[in-house]
């Protein structure tokens, strides 16, 4: 299946304003491609790239005082089929895990798991393999928070959510990746496009969407506490240890967003 992603999103400097924009597909997803991923700015402004530490697409960008909006429009093809469940094995030991597979089991900005350990451990530590952990998981964050935007809040990280009981998709992924990385599964963060495909049509605006990965069996699999069920067509953007390695915008001055739309449906041919 084919599919149309893309976003118009615009901000307003009173003055000159570098920012870092992670706006792309990422490179795991590029031979998917067919069409350009381009980020394009009106005013049109000189932009570079690089890949970060996580491999991620990464934009800089120098703003002049006044408006810009950033915009792209791509066509990705994607298998149309639901996210692969992992297969219920023994949880790999932390001394035959991979190198760069370790970062994720240690607490970070949004998932401080070190703070939810001994809940972790008297409420999910008896469930036996891999996989029905995380599931176990993924029913508890489902079932704590209530998805609500007005009560979205950038600084709220996953013991907050424990608290609050509320929030977005971010506090969803923050939450079940800190409590998987208590119990010794490696856990990170992703965000990127999910549109209605293969489900009724969610009346709030559009918008990118987060959920994480764990490392079982000897790979990373998707899970989704907040939908809590396998979906269709995620194009992933960033992946990090939670949403401060994934930010779409960071500005170094003030820089008020204005605009913000964003869209993912499914295509049957490429125009």
């Amino acid at each position: 299946m084919l599919i149309r992603a893309g976003y118009d999103i615009a901000f307003e400097c009173p003055a000159q304003t570098s920012m870092l924009l992670q706006l792309n597909v990422h490179p795991s997803r590029a031979t998917d491609l067919r069409s350009p991923d381009v980020v394009t700015a009106d005013p049109p402004l000189p932009m570079s790239g690089y890949l970060d530490l996580y491999g991620n697409r990464v934009t800089r960008v120098d703003v002049p005082p006044g408006r810009v909006t950033f915009s792209n429009r791509l066509v990705i093809q994607d298998s149309g089929e639901p996210d692969e469940t992992p297969p219920d094995t023994a949880l790999t030991p932390i001394n035959r895990l991979p190198d760069d597979v370790l970062l994720f089991l240690v607490s970070s900005r949004y998932c401080d798991s070190d703070n939810l350990a001994d809940f972790a451990w008297a409420t999910f530590g008896a469930i036996a393999g891999g996989y029905q952990r995380v599931r176990a998981i993924c029913d508890f964050v489902h079932a704590k928070i209530r998805f609500s935007y007005p009560d979205a809040r950038p600084t709220r990280c996953a013991s907050d959510s424990m608290r609050e009981g509320v929030g977005v998709c971010r506090d969803f992924a923050h939450l079940a990746a800190a409590l998987c990385r208590c119990m010794n599964i490696p856990a990170r963060y992703c965000t990127g496009y999910l549109g209605d495909i293969g489900v009724p049509v969610d009346p709030n605006p559009m918008d990118f969407s987060a959920w994480f990965e764990v490392f079982l069996d000897g790979r990373w699999y998707t899970m989704d506490a907040r939908h809590n069920h396998p979906r269709i067509g995620r194009i992933v953007m960033g992946r990090g240890r939670d949403a401060a390695d994934v930010a779409i915008s960071t500005s170094f001055g003030l820089a008020k967003l204005a605009r913000f739309e964003v869209v993912t449906d499914e295509q049957t041919q490429i125009n």
